[in-house]
């Protein structure tokens, strides 16, 4: 199991007091792993498991629990039999009914320490907010960032090199249960368009109650060819009526927020560095796992620019980083990064294979007057540094612990 320290470090500070703590991501991204880790890692404090209460709402064996008060009635009753904190863990709370009520009843009813995972980004939206307002954390679950990929990958084939790693990384993605099918191409293909088709059915097409599921398909299979490509609704829409369907902006961008909100897919906002303003039309948006995209789409390789877009990005996210994109004039930034204060401006393309390819990653940065650092990645495996912009290998920037 690998121990996903980055997440546990900052779940860590909040283990015991009375915050929920809320894991939220797109499915089997490892939740219930890190509600494992959790769990161990509270135990090596001293707390005897019986303290636990575990229920997975996705367990057919509790569908009797997914109503508020049944939860409520079943927890309480195992609660009286507990001496001490009781810890409470709750994956895919979303399947129970009205389970907000349940949760902000249990902190007031209750001593204990409470940790629920859900699969759909209005968990934190509209009754949540109401009724734990000020009183959850939480804790966005990626999939597998590179060096968690290279640590399970070499559990497998110890000797593969750092490339061989990377190579297998583009079209398998990150989704944890892949180790358990050795990275088998076929397998692997098989599962990852299963766990689409369940994001698309059981979080987007049920939890909306989508009614025109073919057109819902059109503009997840635009989006997902356009990964980190700038578009609006209004293109979606002219392109979807030059194919004989007839969608307004307004809908297609309903379907948008469904697949965000289900963290199919991330919207990325674009920020103009003149106005120093965020800008409302023409976001970019990219996958939850791009070996998502190659088990549905395909053409990772083919769309290699668009895949290490990706990549980055999600890696950055991963780290904490608030990220937009970058418009000088006519000129476009791919990310730009914040945190806490500090900022990085990164390009990423393939190769820098040409002069004209080189003037133009570089010469992003030619009006951006700060000192913030300023990054090329590509996979080129000679640095082309200059005029204080560093060149980096992607492989190597993914996998380094701190960037400066």
């Amino acid at each position: 199991m690998i121990k996903r320290e980055m997440y546990m470090s900052r779940i860590r500070p909040f283990i015991g007091n009375d915050l929920v703590k809320v894991l939220t991501g797109i499915r089997r991204s490892g939740k219930s792993v890190m509600l494992a880790l959790i769990q161990e890692k509270i135990m090596a404090s001293g707390v005897d498991r019986a303290q636990f209460i575990s229920i997975n709402f996705e367990n057919m064996s509790n569908a009797g629990l997914c109503t508020a008060q049944a939860l409520h009635d079943e927890i309480i009753r195992r609660a009286a039999q507990i001496s001490g904190k009781v810890y409470l863990f709750f994956d895919e709370i979303q399947e129970v009914q009205d389970w907000e009520k349940c949760i902000n009843s249990f902190r007031v009813e209750l001593d204990c320490d409470i940790y629920i995972t859900g699969s759909n980004a209005k968990l934190l939206s509209g009754e949540l907010a109401t009724y734990l307002a000020g009183r959850y954390v939480e804790f966005v679950i990626y999939p597998f960032s590179f060096d968690e990929f290279i640590q399970l990958y070499r559990t497998i084939f110890p000797e593969a090199d750092v490339r061989t790693c990377f190579n297998r990384y583009l079209t398998a993605g990150g989704m944890p249960y892949l180790a358990n099918l050795r990275y088998e191409e076929t397998a692997c293909r098989q599962y990852l368009q299963d766990l689409f088709n369940s994001v698309e059915l059981k979080d987007i097409v049920q939890r909306n109650k989508v009614r025109d599921v073919d057109m819902l398909e059109r503009i997840i299979t635009y989006a997902t060819a356009n990964i980190g490509t700038t578009f609006s609704s209004t293109a979606i829409s002219k392109y979807l009526k030059s194919e004989g369907r007839s969608v307004s902006p307004e809908t297609v961008l309903g379907y948008l927020k469904a697949c965000t909100d289900a963290f199919l897919f991330y919207q990325v906002k674009r920020q103009d560095l003149r106005g120093k303003k965020i800008l409302t039309v023409n976001e970019k948006y990219y996958m939850a796992d791009h070996g998502v995209r190659e088990a549905v789409f395909g053409g990772n390789q083919r769309d290699i620019n668009l895949v290490l877009e990706n990549i980055v990005y999600l890696e950055l996210r991963r780290r904490g980083y608030d990220v937009t994109v970058g418009k000088m004039g006519d000129k476009e930034i791919d990310f730009i990064c914040e945190l806490q204060g500090n900022r990085l401006y990164i390009q990423v393309a393939y190769l820098l294979a040409s002069e004209d390819t080189i003037r133009r990653e570089f010469g992003v940065y030619e009006r951006v007057r700060d000192n913030y650092p300023k990054y090329v990645l590509t996979l080129d495996e000679f640095g082309m540094s200059r005029n204080g912009i560093k060149h980096q290998n992607i492989r190597d920037f993914l996998l380094e612990k701190e960037w400066r």
